[in-house]
């Protein structure tokens, strides 16, 4: 299956070729993760590197660990790619929320739980809304 994606302001798109690893995305609760994102949690989609094409534009590069590498659009900030050749040589995670059709990849698992914001633990039984309460 071929899926593509990009940042926020357009200046980054990429293409994927395969399947994930590991059955889907894994939602990742790391404070790394939650910090970078500015988000209570990531979805992060595995693939071997040699499954990602940048198609347009160029990312900016962040070490943000000793062997950690955050890649993200320099325009718009959109955190896009996640390598690690020490832990993880040869493979590439993606932010599956910048993927055109994020739905394409499920949600399989929740780790690094153990940093996990404690209310996202019911995060799932607060009221919902398909917009803007008290918007029609």
């Amino acid at each position: 299956m071929e899926r593509s994606g990009g940042c926020h302001c357009g200046a980054i798109g990429y293409r994927l070729v395969g399947e994930p690893m590991h059955g889907g995305q894994a939602l990742c609760h790391c404070a790394d993760c939650r910090r970078s994102a500015g988000a209570p949690m990531v979805g992060w989609a595995m693939f071997p590197e040699a499954a990602l094409t940048v198609t347009r534009g160029e990312a900016v590069e962040y070490a943000s660990s000793e062997h950690g590498r955050r890649w993200f659009c320099g325009i718009c900030g959109t955190g896009l790619f996640y390598r690690n050749p020490v832990n993880l040589p040869g493979l590439v995670d993606i932010q599956a929320a910048t993927l055109d059709d994020p739905a394409s990849i499920p949600a399989a698992a929740h780790i690094q739980v153990a940093e996990r914001v404690a209310w996202m633990r019911t995060a799932h039984e607060l009221p919902e809304f398909e917009r803007f309460p008290g918007m029609t």
